[in-house]
């Protein structure tokens, strides 16, 4: 009877040590999950690429003599390729250098003006056209992640042609002229290698005379503006 008895006490008290570890255990806080560090992009490398997009000029033509001048705004398509590259100098902050080339469809031919020469009213036209525009600049940009907001400053240059026209005679010259760049956009990337953007850019030119069209003396001067917009797409290397 005794030796029962004392069976069931050592019975009951093993089960009661156990329930007493079984609730400490619940009593006990889980552990925290294991922290996943972001994957930073990397944007540092060269890289090449492809643009398109539309572009506007505003400018005008003016024969000096004559007091002639047409000017407006016109648009046309523009393309052409990328060489670049980044430097990511810390995981927010991208700095690099861009340079572009592209041929335009930009042109401008203007209604005809009468003015008069040597005294009799004369209908003169005159056209300009932009037939390719190049670019140099510095780009700074913010990082999250994958995508990059960026400015860029820098130069460009483009070349025009012009012409001008009087029954029984014309005059056309081509020059090719510098200017400052600014610009900014947005750029993704799709993958290590892959990235795609749209950008905004304006190229102030210098103003460019020539000499003499129809008298001695004469001169025909140009100024013209060109703002740009394209969206592309760039393979970056490692």
């Amino acid at each position: 009877m005794t030796k029962t008895y004392l069976s069931t006490i050592a019975a009951v008290a093993a089960l009661a040590a156990s329930s007493a570890a079984f609730a400490a255990d619940l009593g006990r806080p889980a552990p925290p999950p294991p922290i996943v560090m972001p994957i930073i992009y990397n944007w540092t490398g060269f890289y090449i690429g492809a643009n398109l997009g539309g572009a506007w000029a505003n400018g005008t033509l003016t024969d000096n003599l004559t007091g002639a001048s047409f000017s407006g705004t016109h648009s046309g398509v523009i393309g052409g390729g990328t060489l670049g590259y980044n430097w990511q100098v810390s995981p927010n902050f991208v700095v690099g250098f861009e340079g572009t080339f592209d041929g335009t469809s930009i042109g401008n031919t203007s209604n005809t003006v009468t003015v008069p020469i040597l005294g009799t009213p004369t209908a003169i036209q005159g056209s300009i056209g932009t037939n390719w525009v190049a670019t140099l600049a510095a780009r700074f940009g913010i990082a999250v992640n994958n995508v990059l907001y960026y400015a860029k400053g820098g130069g460009g240059w483009a070349d025009d042609s012009v012409s001008l026209s009087i029954p029984g005679a014309s005059v056309s010259g081509s020059n090719t002229r510098s200017g400052w760049l600014a610009g900014g956009g947005i750029e993704y990337g799709l993958s290590p290698n892959w990235t795609i953007k749209a950008e905004y850019d304006y190229l102030g030119m210098s103003n460019w005379s020539n000499s003499g069209p129809f008298l001695p003396g004469d001169t025909f001067s140009i100024s013209r503006d060109i703002n740009m917009f394209t969206v592309g797409v760039n393979y970056k290397f490692y």
